[in-house]
């Protein structure tokens, strides 16, 4: 039996990547913390908010590597001699990515009351009419 992929199909010219960007979405899908909402704020913007109650700033960082919008939070211990009767309030690291597609770019973040907010931008390319001249032999 043959195995149908993207790449493989005569009309998805140049879709090779696809499939590896479809795998590496669905393992970044298993995460489960911190929890997050993806919205549409217009037509060509995105907004991404991550509940990171107890991160500071400078606890935060946010990057975009290969496409791929990373998130990571990691709490600094806390040096005073503090003793918890009940520790409920985890002070863990975490590490969220999300693909983003050709053209997508963050347009900034913002942290506020414990939620971070990512923006997104997509670029509408320019439509472009090319006529391809017919050479002869």
């Amino acid at each position: 039996m043959t195995k149908l992929t993207f790449g493989s199909h005569p009309f998805l010219l140049g879709f090779e990547q696809l499939e590896r960007l479809v795998e590496r979405t669905a393992k970044t899908a298993s995460e489960g913390y911190p929890p997050f909402n993806i919205e549409a704020t217009s037509e060509n913007t995105y907004r991404i908010t991550l509940a990171v109650a107890g991160f500071r700033d400078e606890d935060l960082a946010i990057t975009v590597e290969d496409r791929q919008l990373v998130v990571r939070g990691r709490q600094s211990d806390d040096p005073g001699e503090r003793v918890f009767l009940h520790r409920g309030i985890a002070a863990r690291a975490f590490q969220r990515s999300f693909v983003l597609a050709d053209g997508v770019e963050v347009a900034g973040a913002d942290l506020d009351h414990g939620l971070l907010h990512i923006d997104l931008h997509r670029m509408v390319p320019d439509t472009i009419v090319q006529t391809i001249r017919i050479g002869r032999k």
